[in-house]
């Protein structure tokens, strides 16, 4: 009943398209208008994608240190490692530098050796006072040598905070208004005055500024992702619409193509204003991925019908055939792709949740699309010529398709010992892969804005910041003297860790104002006494208002919670986990739990939990690919041995590839093992094609395999190797991206596939035969899903 309600089915659906053919292009057009006028609401992101979900204890946690203390990653950094910057000239130029930046709206603060503040005791008052390190605003050449000594030699508070002792760098530190942080008006600060204003700056004095700090970076990344979306998308048209011609030899047939994926991309773009979902660099990766999956169904459909018109010669019949034998085979392969993508929306993660809606959608969008427009779009031309069907008798490719059978047919042993060696050797290979990733390892490497974090990493010792937070319980528990000596003593740890830098905390200003009671004596900075604690702080207690500013920066209003700041280098996962260990062991030990409440957080350690995290759900979600695409065989084929016999030439190429990374020392990390589930959903299509085809032969030749087998092989070896070759090229295009993660799924998904197209061209039609005995009966054919038309013995069908 099934058999023929798909007959039934896909002729109706023809009839529906072939008569109803200028209102289906005009419903296309007025879709295509509809999300076309969605692109406005598109909105290219401008935060760090959250990879934990809202309510993740890391996830909580940091959201109460930024009630507590604020965005902690507002800072942007500039520096200079050049003895020359302390000329008077360039010294001078600096500072104002410096002044033009606070002139913005959008600076909050700056720090830098224009404006730095010495604390200092005001004796006839008894308080401590805030007074400019460098009185004039113009500094001569001695005053600038007094202040570089000064600076160097007597404020300490000030070192890897302002300046590197030991190098001699110089830095400024720009906070920006947290009110824009995640809007577009801090890209346009960060990509138009700031960058001019730095310009002018080294074409003045010849100096060059290094910049970083997470606004800067996250700005940059975005912009480059915005530019890599039309590098993309002219790639992936460039290249498949090459490659397409380079097949068909057919202007038209080009034409026709590329018109269907463009109108996708349009649709695709309108998906995304429609929802609102912000251009991220996985969602930036869609639109290319529908012209590189979108092409190989025009290739089918194509294929199909010029085959058509080669054996009869008539137009009508010919496009009602591509509709109803290639829709439902079509149909089932985009669904499996989509599926493979639609599994990200099961997991907790924002960015993979919308990443997986849009694609999925878009490659179901894509499907329509082609279904509908060629063969409305061909029904309106002249009958293809006989030079637009010379392609289909190339001798190179029945020389391919020849030496195909040949194996499959003489040499099945070989292709199984070759298939287990392969096998056992990327087994020993998966075992040499390390799970590990860094929070700037897939950044663009050759951008300025990287080497800048690889700069301040050297001089400042790392731009990730770590933050431990530290309750007492009580208030103003903070300020004691014992609290004090407790967080000094975590400082000292930290310090001892070679990937962290120094810490800055509340201990820092304690240490200044003990130095500052004696009078501003290098060595008295330190932790006072219990005796000097309580001069120290009856003195801070008449000190002005404005010289308790520094202390909101570490302590929170009721001085019950402080923070202490850390900075980490870009260190692999592993390490960072280590890294980890290492300070919840120092803070267990340093910090009684019945007294105080003591956590971490920060950007570092964000990163270090979300990559554990999206490695797992992205681990689940390549599963659960696996299962519902055999799930899908199952209903269409209704017998165990077919499903095993359809995953095995699709799970080898994964295990391949893995094995491919462990030998060439691709870690796994979330960028990579993303491709294990967008592979298998395409990959499981062309085996969906071979089988498919191979019904309609068992049916045609009355259950005899092995013609059965050798027909489908050659009939569907053509467009299987077409639409491979297409999808090999079209995901390498990625290869050109700027960001090491985009550039291993277009790597290591072209491999993928690639793998998949033989394994699916020799070792499944291989597998067939050799288990012909235990598959070569009607009753697993007896309720076929895939609609199988009568066809004659002498008639041949591409799909």
């Amino acid at each position: 009943m099934l058999k023929e309600f798909l007959k039934g089915f896909w002729s109706t659906v023809a009839r529906l398209i072939l008569r109803n053919r200028i209102i289906i292009l005009l419903v296309i057009a007025s879709c295509t208008t509809y999300l076309a006028l969605q692109w406005k609401h598109m909105r290219f992101s401008n935060t760090e994608a959250s990879v934990l979900p809202d309510d993740h204890p890391e996830t909580l946690q940091y959201a109460e240190f930024v009630s507590l203390f604020g965005e902690e990653d507002n800072a942007i950094v500039l520096a200079v490692a050049d003895s020359l910057l302390f000329l008077p000239e360039n010294f001078n130029r600096w500072n104002r530098l410096s002044k033009q930046f606070q002139a913005n709206p959008e600076v909050d603060l700056v720090i830098s050796t224009d404006n730095l503040q010495e604390l200092v005791k005001d004796n006839e008052q008894q308080a401590f006072v805030l007074k400019q390190v460098l009185a004039s605003p113009t500094a001569t050449e001695q005053e600038v040598a007094a202040f570089r000594s000064k600076l160097f030699e007597n404020l300490p508070f000030y070192e890897n905070l302002i300046f590197n002792k030991s190098s001699g760098t110089i830095r400024t530190i720009i906070y920006l208004d947290k009110d824009i942080l995640n809007t577009t008006v801090r890209n346009e600060f960060i990509l138009g005055d700031l960058e001019n204003l730095i310009e002018n700056f080294e074409n003045e004095t010849k100096l060059d500024v290094r910049v970083s700090g997470m606004p800067y970076i996250k700005t940059w990344n975005s912009k480059i992702i915005i530019d890599e979306i039309g590098k993309f998308i002219l790639a992936a048209l460039l290249v498949t619409s090459l490659i397409f011609f380079f097949f068909f030899r057919s202007f038209r047939a080009t034409v026709i193509s590329i018109c269907v994926v463009i109108i996708g991309v349009m649709w695709t773009f309108g998906i995304l204003g429609l929802f609102q979902y912000e251009i991220t660099i996985l969602t930036a990766l869609i639109p290319p991925l529908i012209i590189v999956i979108g092409i190989p169904n025009c290739i089918f459909l194509i294929n199909k019908y010029q085959q058509e018109v080669k054996k009869h010669g008539n137009q009508a019949l010919s496009l009602q055939r591509v509709i109803t034998k290639i829709g439902n085979a079509t149909l089932m392969t985009n669904v499996t792709t989509a599926l493979g993508f639609a599994t990200f929306i099961i997991l907790d993660s924002v960015l993979l949740k919308e990443f997986g809606i849009v694609a999925s959608i878009s490659i179901l969008c894509i499907f329509f699309l082609s279904l509908c427009i060629i063969p409305i779009i061909y029904s309106f031309m002249y009958i293809p010529k006989h030079k637009h069907l010379k392609h289909l008798s190339k001798k190179w490719m029945y020389t391919f398709v020849n030496w195909m059978e040949r194996v499959v047919r003489h040499h099945r042993i070989a292709v199984y010992i070759t298939a287990v060696t392969v096998l056992v050797l990327s087994i020993i290979g998966i075992y040499r892969i390390e799970i590990t990733g860094s929070r700037i390892e897939d950044l663009p490497k050759n951008a300025k804005f990287f080497k800048d974090i690889r700069f301040f990493e050297k001089e400042f010792d790392g731009v990730m910041p770590v933050e431990v937070v530290v309750d007492t319980k009580r208030k103003n528990g903070v300020t004691k003297l014992g609290t004090l000596r407790r967080m000094e003593q975590l400082a000292q740890e930290i310090d001892d860790i070679p990937e962290l830098s120094k810490t800055l905390s509340v201990v820092n200003l304690v240490k200044y104002s003990k130095q500052a009671f004696y009078n501003g004596i290098p060595k008295y900075y330190q932790l006072p006494t219990s005796q000097e604690n309580t001069f120290i702080m009856d003195v801070a207690r008449k000190s002005p208002e404005d010289s308790g500013d520094l202390l909101e920066s570490f302590v929170d209003s009721t001085g019950q919670i402080a923070r202490m700041t850390t900075f980490m280098r870009d260190v692999k996962t592993p390490r960072m986990e280590e890294i980890e260990q290492e300070l919840l062991r120092s803070i267990a030990k340093t910090f009684p739990a019945d007294r105080y409440n003591v956590y971490m957080t920060g950007k570092a350690l964000l990163f270090l939990k979300g990559t554990k995290y999206l490695i797992k759900n992205l681990l689940i979600s390549l599963a659960l690919a696996v299962g519902i695409i055999s799930l899908f065989m199952a209903y269409l084929f209704r017998s165990f041995r077919m499903i095993v016999i359809s995953l095995i030439p699709n799970l080898l190429p994964l295990v391949i590839t893995a094995g491919l990374m462990g030998y060439l020392g691709i870690p796994i990390k979330p960028s990579t093992i993303l491709i294990f589930s967008i592979a298998f959903g395409i990959s499981v299509d062309d085996t969906i094609h071979f089988l498919a085809k191979y019904r309609q032969e068992l049916t045609a030749n009355r259950w005899q395999i092995k013609k059965s087998v050798y027909n489908a092989l050659r009939e569907t070896g053509v467009s299987m190797f077409y639409t491979s070759v297409v999808l090999f090229f079209g995901f390498s295009v990625f290869i050109i991206s700027s960001f090491g993660g985009t550039q291993a799924m277009g790597g290591l998904v072209s491999a993928t596939l690639l793998f998949a197209m033989l394994s699916n061209l020799i070792l499944l039609p291989s597998l067939l035969l050799s288990l012909e005995r235990n598959i070569a009966n009607k009753r697993i054919f007896k309720k076929p899903h895939i609609d199988v038309l009568p066809v004659s013995d002498s008639e041949s069908d591409t799909v």
